[in-house]
């Protein structure tokens, strides 16, 4: 992660703050929302908490569009898993990390497992990162009124305005 500037000193030092003092986190269930355009570090940052946890602690990587696809697997007939079993795995989680919030539907019934997510998670005060592209508003619009709320008691909003990285990561590859 390359921070040049001193917004992306922040970012990476809110990182390293929540993978370093990881236990008030996971004590206190304070969640991360780090939000802002493409290729400007969000899921990097994202990946390199969930580095620091391993393997004392077993994070779950996912995007929203994947986790909306397991809860809705467990439907089908021949499914192995219930969907209690999908979302207890969410649950239990050391820290689960969400990218993608955004690029769904944004139907109601998305927004349904969302919440449940969300909400599981925030009555057992478990820590969480979003990740997003989207600003409040649309990620409001993309997770639901009721689970913004819960969220806005424990979250933390991290903004990543600055232009995507990777264009340079690109000419310095060549």
């Amino acid at each position: 992660y390359v921070a040049s500037t001193d917004q992306q000193k922040h970012a990476m030092q809110v990182a390293m703050d929540f993978a370093g003092d990881f236990d008030r986190h996971a004590r206190s269930g304070e969640t991360l929302i780090f939000a802002g355009l493409p290729g400007t570090g969000k899921g990097h940052l994202a990946a390199a908490v969930m580095n620091k946890l391993m393997p004392n602690r077993l994070p779950i990587y996912t995007t929203c569009l994947d986790l909306i696809r397991s809860v809705r697997d467990t439907w089908r007939r021949d499914s192995k898993a219930s969907e209690s079993d999908v979302l207890d795995e969410y649950e239990r989680a050391a820290l689960l990390i969400v990218d993608e919030i955004g690029v769904q539907y944004g139907t109601e019934g998305e927004q349904t497992i969302l919440f449940d997510v969300i909400d599981r998670r925030y009555r057992q005060m478990k820590p969480s990162i979003f990740i997003t592209n989207q600003d409040r508003a649309g990620f409001t619009q993309y997770v639901g009124e009721r689970a913004y709320d819960r969220m806005r008691q424990t979250a933390r909003w991290v903004a990543f305005d600055w232009p995507s990285y990777r264009p340079q990561a690109r000419r310095e590859a060549a």
